[in-house]
């Protein structure tokens, strides 16, 4: 099983937010954010700083896909 990010940047674009935004907002790096506009894994603390910013549940920004 993968990941995808689409429910994070659906809901960057709810919030009027862009991806600087949430890079600066809980203070990860570019090469996180790089990752994930790739579908690729990031550690649980970016996902977790994530969530905790937006005030939303890890469910809202990420599903399981098959590979």
């Amino acid at each position: 099983m993968g990941m995808s990010y689409k429910p994070l940047w659906k809901l960057l674009i709810d919030r009027d937010l862009t991806k600087g935004q949430l890079r600066e907002l809980p203070g990860i790096s570019i090469r996180q954010l790089a990752k994930m506009g790739k579908g690729e894994d990031v550690s649980t603390d970016v996902l977790r700083k994530i969530c905790d910013v937006l005030d939303c549940s890890l469910t809202d920004i990420i599903v399981m896909t098959p590979n």
